[in-house]
């Protein structure tokens, strides 16, 4: 009875080595397990992702109020015609200083960059007078609609003057951006938007 008690003691008796794979086992399944929350706050606390990832001012979502305006050749022009389609607005005076310039030749190769996707966008000048356009400055923008309106007209866009709008294909205010914009920045706030929008 005593041998077979000590056979029975020997094999319960668990082996040191044994033991220790097995923790250091457990142990690698428990690093494994644990690693993708420690990378994540990791990365979050050393590394924090940007505020934004948007390079334009993200506007409250408000569609602009039907406006009052002229097109080129003087029929009333409404807003509403461009439903569909993403808009860049701008508005400033036909003498069109340096700032408006700047202003035109961002759109214009914001929407360039877009490539085959630029058709989804379109480019609207809001005149704030009644002078006449350098032809010159229009002949470098081909695809730019003209509007003349007044002042009050550009105000329903509750972006200020000095800034470039982004409208979505309903007609919402999106994004606003400085007249002289980091193009290729505002460019990308322009293909995202392209990439996730299922109309316009």
């Amino acid at each position: 009875m005593v041998r077979v008690a000590e056979a029975w003691v020997k094999i319960e008796t668990p082996d040191p080595v044994a033991v220790r794979k097995g923790r250091r086992t457990m142990l690698l399944i428990a690093l494994v397990a644990a690693a993708p929350a420690v990378a994540s706050y990791t990365i979050y606390y050393f590394f924090p992702p940007d505020k934004r990832a948007n390079y334009g001012e993200l506007l409250p979502t408000a569609p602009v109020p039907a406006i009052a305006a002229k097109a080129a050749d003087g029929a009333p022009f409404a807003l509403s015609t461009l439903a569909g389609k993403w808009v860049l607005a701008m508005a400033a005076p036909s003498a069109c200083d340096a700032g408006c310039v700047q202003a035109l030749f961002a759109t214009r190769q914001a929407r360039t960059i877009q490539n085959k996707e630029k058709e989804r966008v379109v480019r609207v000048w809001f005149v704030t007078d009644d002078d006449p356009i350098d032809a010159a400055l229009l002949a470098q923008h081909p695809e730019l609609i003209v509007v003349r309106s007044d002042p009050a007209t550009w105000a329903h866009f509750d972006v200020g003057t000095e800034r470039i709008v982004l409208l979505d294909p309903l007609q919402n205010r999106v994004l606003a951006f400085p007249r002289d914009p980091d193009i290729k920045a505002m460019a990308k706030d322009v293909s995202r938007l392209l990439k996730a929008s299922r109309i316009g």
